[in-house]
């Protein structure tokens, strides 16, 4: 409706006379600018009767050249500051400072705010624009700056300003113990939003909840705020509630663009709630919103593998982490581990002995395939195979982990610096040769040259204590 209302001013001027355009005041000039600009009629002889009329209002010539730089018109925004700044006023040295923080000056930009100080000292824009560029130069020099401002204006929220400073320094914890200084009902309404942000981006949900919980109390449609909301229940496990706000966001906020990360968040909470099947639904929806990133779109896709799995629906899982796999920029070794385990895990949901089996093949090969990729990980892998060796051969008849469980013997029988978890593993490659050489071999010897190892690893096992004391 706004710019319709323009677009028909911007017609009206190009028929109206110098005179008429004075004849509404100030409000009328500043409208009829604005106008003339959406109009892109603007040129040295439609602006010289404003000009004319306005040369001793630097108000108007401030708000004239504040609408040419809302519309990216810097070179006339530029001339009606000038003109403005001419006489001392304070808002034109702001407006200065703006197009050259727009063409990336930080230095011009900080030294046109800070004259705009110093003919309004008490004027807060100037101070939070000059800290805002300022921060790039010198933290301490901006945080001064606002110390200034607390000084000449005592009852300004300045640490609010402080807090934005950090926000926008991505200082997120710095940003919260600003806000925190400020009375909340002198907090304005973005400020309580990055307050709310910077809580959920270091994880400080119950900070977050009580942020936008406390901005849903004058605007419950904001949908920002009931997005925060959502994020922050859903972390904290807090799923009726983050559920209310789901619904909040997506049905009853004013102007809310819904991306990838609220459906996902939405099927988390569902998740929680063991509405599996809603959850997975919400997935799919997320995967149909636009991407900027294909690994972010790739994480979205092993959220839904995991759904999956999560109702034992082992095939779908493993068809979406298989997707994941092939669309995630660089799989690491876990992530390629990841399907081996599932396989497995689907073995140990079926019956049926002949898909058992098949299933721990697949497994073994994606952890043997895992070697061709990843050298370093050669006794994780051994382990692996061995155990899933154990499943398709428990009586060790075709001796399918034996040759992995020598393997981890080889590589951390004798390793120097061995941690817990490979104490465990060896462990458990001890005992299976002990029972391997005594019951399948009848070789109480071999079985006792292990019993011996498996004791100086573990002195109080029970199992070498017992095999050593065999006839």
């Amino acid at each position: 409706m706004k710019t319709m209302k323009y677009v028909l001013l911007g017609a009206m001027m190009l028929s109206i006379t110098a005179p008429a355009v004075a004849q509404d005041g100030t409000a009328a000039d500043v409208n009829a600018m604005k106008a003339l600009i959406a109009s892109k009629q603007a040129d040295a002889k439609t602006l010289k009767p404003f000009i004319n009329k306005n040369k001793k209002n630097a108000e108007n010539l401030t708000a004239f050249g504040r609408a040419f730089y809302e519309a990216r018109d810097t070179t006339h925004a530029r001339e009606f500051a000038e003109y403005a700044m001419k006489l001392k006023y304070a808002p034109a040295y702001v407006l200065r400072g703006d197009i050259a923080a727009l063409a990336e000056d930080g230095g011009g930009a900080a030294a046109y705010y800070d004259q705009a100080i110093y003919f309004d000292p008490k004027n807060p824009d100037a101070y939070r624009k000059y800290a805002s560029v300022y921060r790039k130069i010198s933290p301490e020099g901006a945080v001064a700056k606002l110390n200034d401002l607390r000084a000449q204006v005592p009852d300004y929220p300045v640490d609010a300003i402080i807090g934005h400073i950090n926000y926008i320094s991505n200082n997120f914890d710095g940003a919260i113990e600003a806000y925190d200084k400020v009375p909340k009902n002198k907090l304005e309404k973005m400020d309580i939003i990055e307050s709310a942000f910077s809580a959920y981006l270091t994880q400080k949900y119950d900070k977050g909840i009580e942020m936008s919980e406390f901005g849903l109390q004058k605007e419950p449609r904001n949908s920002t705020l009931n997005r925060l909301a959502m994020f922050c229940n859903t972390e904290k496990g807090n799923y009726d509630k983050a559920l209310d706000y789901a619904d909040r966001l997506f049905n009853k906020s004013d102007s809310a663009n819904i991306s990838y990360m609220d459906y996902v968040y939405y099927g988390n909470a569902l998740n929680g709630q063991k509405r599996h099947d809603e959850a997975i639904s919400m997935f799919k929806k997320a995967l149909e919103q636009e991407f900027d990133n294909a690994d972010k779109k790739a994480g979205v896709v092993k959220t839904l593998s995991d759904a999956y799995k999560g109702i034992n629906d082992y095939e779908n899982a493993i068809t979406y982490y298989e997707q994941y796999l092939n669309d995630v920029s660089k799989a690491s070794a876990t992530d390629h581990a990841g399907l081996g385990r599932l396989y497995a895990q689907y073995a140990q949901s079926v019956e049926d002995e002949a898909a058992k089996l098949a299933n721990l093949k697949k497994a073994d090969e994606v952890y043997a395939g895992l070697l061709t990729k990843y050298s370093d990980i050669e006794d994780y892998v051994a382990f692996q195979r061995a155990r899933i060796g154990m499943q398709m051969d428990p009586e060790s008849k075709e001796e399918l982990a034996k040759p992995h469980y020598e393997k981890l013997v080889e590589l951390l029988g004798t390793k120097a610096d061995r941690d817990n978890t490979d104490n465990v593993r060896l462990i458990e490659a001890y005992r299976y040769l002990i029972s391997y050489y005594l019951i399948n071999k009848d070789d109480k010897a071999t079985a006792k040259e292990f019993a011996q190892k498996l004791q100086e690893v573990d002195p109080e096992n029970e199992t070498a204590k017992q095999v050593l004391e065999l006839k």
